[in-house]
């Protein structure tokens, strides 16, 4: 019989919190819905469930792959002062079960890809972005995790398929700048995630100790102004101004980098940016820059037209 403390420690090692992260799924419904051009592809409930379903499917298909990088990573995360107290790497869920259920996990996040291929043939796209992930995954669990520079790289295209699967799903056009924009966005969390991890966990990752600190910083700062800036172009560029009738969601170029800014303060005032869904969960500023952004794309998008 399945008891509550089994489904929590489940969930623990599912990594629900980071669940989170798929929120990127939703950006092409969000501009989408208020593009006349598009709107018609996103607006009532049936693009909105499309668009959750394909969620759920991104949810499950990246804990199977937890479940199996720690079952890879098992020795590593042991000598890591928070890995450790993951439930494969505590011992508490046997790495044949952590196996098993990584695979039932991918199965059913086949599904709804595999639904909508079935009933929308032409929407081939968000089959394709799932089975190209998992070799993505695939490749890194193997090979990227250990290349350093290269493994950031690959986890933020990870992020830029999120993206593509969420506009696929409803069968829309996603500009490329949002694109380059998650990409780089995802790139600057992933760099500041290592740099965190080299100061509290040296010898958990054998990429750390290539990693060269000035560098990681220079990449950091790199990646935070060209993601602002990407946004910004992005705002003011001709193609967005016609889609949207105006240039006012350029405002909302202020919350990105507020955003950004409190982040690189997180950072460096050694806070727990190792997880940046925790950051994005419990951070009171982070909620108020998101409370912000939500509040003027809202008011560009659908009241200064």
């Amino acid at each position: 019989m399945i008891s509550l403390a089994s489904i929590k420690v489940w969930l623990s090692a599912f990594r629900w919190t980071q669940w989170t992260k798929n929120g990127i799924v939703f950006i092409a419904w969000c501009f989408a819905f208020a593009d006349e051009s598009q709107a018609a592809m996103a607006r009532g409930y049936r693009p909105f469930l499309l668009v959750v379903a394909m969620a759920v499917s991104f949810s499950l298909l990246s804990s199977a792959f937890y479940l199996l990088n720690d079952v890879s990573d098992y020795e590593s995360d042991k000598r890591h002062p928070i890995k450790r107290l993951r439930p494969v790497a505590a011992g508490i869920i046997s790495k044949m079960d952590a196996v098993r259920m990584a695979l039932a996990l991918y199965a059913c996040s086949l599904f709804f890809p595999a639904y909508l291929v079935f009933r929308h043939p032409d929407r081939t796209w968000g089959f394709a972005v799932i089975l190209l992930y998992t070799v993505m995954q695939c490749l890194y669990s193997g090979f990227f995790k250990r290349i350093p520079y290269v493994d950031v790289a690959v986890i933020a295209a990870g992020f830029v398929m999120r993206a593509v699967a969420g506009a696929a799903a409803m069968d829309v056009r996603i500009s490329p700048w949002l694109l380059w924009c998650a990409f780089l966005l995802s790139l600057f969390l992933a760099l500041c995630k290592r740099r965190h991890e080299m100061a509290v966990a040296l010898n958990s990752r054998a990429a750390l100790a290539i990693y060269h600190p000035v560098v990681i910083d220079v990449l950091i700062v790199i990646s935070a102004l060209a993601t602002c800036g990407v946004y910004l172009w992005y705002t003011l560029a001709a193609d967005t101004v016609a889609r949207f009738g105006s240039r006012a969601l350029s405002m909302t170029a202020v919350f990105v980098a507020l955003g950004v800014f409190r982040y690189v303060v997180l950072l460096f005032k050694k806070g727990d940016v190792g997880r940046p869904e925790m950051v994005l969960l419990t951070d009171r500023i982070i909620w108020l820059v998101l409370a912000g952004y939500v509040s003027s794309a809202l008011w560009a998008l659908l009241f200064l037209r």
